[in-house]
């Protein structure tokens, strides 16, 4: 494939470190010490994991005094806001999190800065003078100089990566070199000069950017339109091979209040490459979930939480996008070429090698209480990652859902690892559970190691057997010294007929077609199989009941509902149900959201 290819040229996308794929807070706000570590507490006791601490320019001084220049630029501490940014850090490390800080570097070194004195002395300037350090991003000397003295005291203190926002220029003193490519590329392997693994968050600064991971949009404004955007932007610029690639969840700027559409890109952030909210300096524009109503709360706590369960996924498939050349979320069409599409499913992408998302990006219907996406799905059977429903696929469908469900599928046979348990820290897990999607065989390959620049691994085989019932934890192949002494695993094998696993304990849940079964603790070097107590068949919703549930939630007047439920009631055959409904005397816009139940399944 072309982007192989490209990566054969350019050098491959780098591991990410494992934290960057939880959750990250960002605002433009003049946070506070105390109100920066009060406001994660206050994540932790709602239940909303993070991992990255992101502190925009606020951290540095802003208001300069006259002769200064502007406040972008700063590399000192603000200590009116941080009195000991030491204890800062710690605190936040405490409470697991790693820290980025804001630089917008285009003014260089003045001689208010803490570093100013020692970095004079290093270039040989006379530190007395006051002059200006001008930002010499060409001259190798001045950068060595930069990072020793001025970013590496920082690094020690507990900094771990920098948000390079350049801004303010494209031009060095070497012509036609961007600062922002040179910046990228310096700070990516400065970070690595002690053997962890390295990070950037910046900007796109053309081809081969790849190289110096995260990415990020710039500012998004609050809009369906903006958000619309979002997925087909994200998706093809793994054409250019830019794979980990972030946006400011929940829209950054200007816009329209609408909880709503928040709550829907805080389920996008979930499914997309990196998941980083962001807003921009208004006291009304902040994405904590709590400012919000309560169904938008929930809604933006449980994909806030389900971002970090995905983690065991989300890191096998770094792991796979490094060594195969395969980014993370990629457009349709990279797996199915073909009109329908390259031309008319442009939002619906692909999550990984096992799951594909067919992002909302409009409003629900007032009387259906559900938005729609229309999507490509591939030949095969696709199965709802949330409810078990069963979709045929070689066609269109409209995927009607509910605020608190997003259009996410996974092919039969699609194995995905998920934390289990409530630690929703980004570590390597002490308890899994495995969602299998039955009907066809499955095979996955766990990826995990010790976050290390040269990474100590272990790869976990995983298999699913349909004809046979039978789901196999392979040994570990690797260093298991990597993984949790004692790890539990729990398999929820998805589509499936009410059936039982003659080898472990399980519960079975109708409404989904799912069987639970309790593994226990697996030995990494024996591993474990489940057996079912017979061949599994496939799972077949109960129409009439998701109808009726349906029905009863629609917003219009009882004797349509009556008159709908009487129909269906009238005309169990599901062919005179879907060749009676168009003809139906009820709103339109109920129709559709009808039809996709008794057609899921053709």
């Amino acid at each position: 494939m072309a982007v192989r290819d490209f990566y054969a040229i350019t050098g491959p996308q780098p591991l990410l470190p494992r934290w960057a794929l939880g959750n990250w807070w960002s605002r433009y706000h003049p946070y506070s010490a105390s109100e920066y570590t009060g406001l994660m507490d206050r994540f932790s006791a709602e239940g909303m994991p993070f991992s990255v601490a992101v502190i925009d320019m606020d951290w540095h001084w802003v208001e300069l005094a006259n002769g200064h220049g502007s406040g972008w630029t700063g590399f000192s501490w603000n200590t009116d806001l941080f009195p000991d940014p030491d204890a800062f850090l710690d605190g936040l490390h405490e409470r697991g999190l790693k820290v980025s800080l804001n630089l917008h570097p285009a003014d260089g070194v003045r001689s208010f800065e803490d570093a100013y004195p020692a970095l004079a002395r290093r270039l040989g300037r006379d530190p007395e003078s006051g002059e200006v350090i001008e930002f010499a991003v060409a001259d190798p000397e001045f950068m060595a100089a930069y990072f020793d003295t001025v970013l590496h005291p920082m690094e020690d203190a507990g900094v771990y990566f920098w948000w390079l926002d350049w801004q303010q220029g494209t031009a060095s003193a070497l012509p036609g070199l961007d600062p922002l490519w040179l910046l990228n590329h310096a700070h990516y392997f400065d970070l690595a000069r002690e053997g962890k693994r390295p990070l950037t968050f910046s900007r796109y600064a053309g081809p081969g950017s790849h190289r110096y991971p995260v990415g990020f949009s710039g500012d998004t404004v609050t809009s369906w339109a903006s958000l619309d955007f979002q997925p087909y932007f994200t998706a093809t610029a793994s054409n250019i091979g830019y794979g980990w690639w972030s946006h400011d969840i929940g829209g950054h700027m200007f816009g329209t209040r609408d909880d709503e559409m928040v709550a829907r890109w805080f389920q996008l952030g979930t499914f997309s490459p990196i998941n980083r909210l962001h807003s921009t300096a208004s006291p009304f524009m902040g994405k904590e979930p709590w400012m919000f109503g309560v169904e938008a709360r929930t809604v933006m706590t449980e994909a806030l939480r389900l971002r970090h369960r995905l983690v065991p996924y989300l890191y096998t498939m770094n792991e796979v996008a490094h060594r195969t050349g395969t980014p993370l979320v990629r457009p349709l069409y990279h797996a199915d070429p073909r009109e329908e599409t390259v031309f008319s499913s442009l939002n619906t992408f692909l999550f990984g090698t096992e799951l594909l998302v067919a992002p909302v990006t409009t409003a629900r219907d007032r009387r259906t209480l559900r938005a729609a996406t229309t999507a490509w799905l591939p030949e095969g059977t696709w199965v709802d990652f949330f409810d078990g429903t069963p979709y045929s696929g070689g066609r269109f469908v409209t995927l009607h859902r509910t605020l608190e469900r997003y259009p996410v599928l996974a092919r039969v046979g699609a194995i995905v690892p998920l934390v289990g348990g409530e630690d929703l820290s980004t570590t390597n897990p002490s308890a899994l559970t495995v969602r299998v999607f039955a009907g066809a065989d499955g095979a996955f390959t766990l990826y995990e190691d010790d976050d290390a620049a040269a990474p100590v691994c272990a790869r976990t085989p995983l298999a699913w057997d349909q004809a046979s019932g039978t789901f196999t934890i392979a040994p570990v192949e690797g260093d298991a010294a990597v993984l949790p002494q004692g790890r539990s695993w729990t398999l929820e094998l998805v589509g499936v007929a009410p059936v039982e696993a003659a080898s472990h304990p399980g519960s079975y849940d109708a409404a989904t077609g799912t069987l639970r079964v309790e593994v226990g603790a697996v030995d990494p070097a024996v591993g474990a199989t489940v057996r079912l107590a017979a061949p599994p068949a496939p799972f077949v919703p109960d129409a009439d009941a998701r109808l009726f549930a349906l029905i009863t939630q629609l917003q219009v007047g009882y004797p349509d509902k009556h008159a709908l439920w009487a129909f269906l009631s009238q005309n169990p055959d599901p062919a005179r149900r879907v060749a009676g409904l168009a003809a139906l005397p009820i709103a339109e816009d109920i129709k559709p959201v009808i039809a996709e139940v008794l057609l899921a399944r053709l």
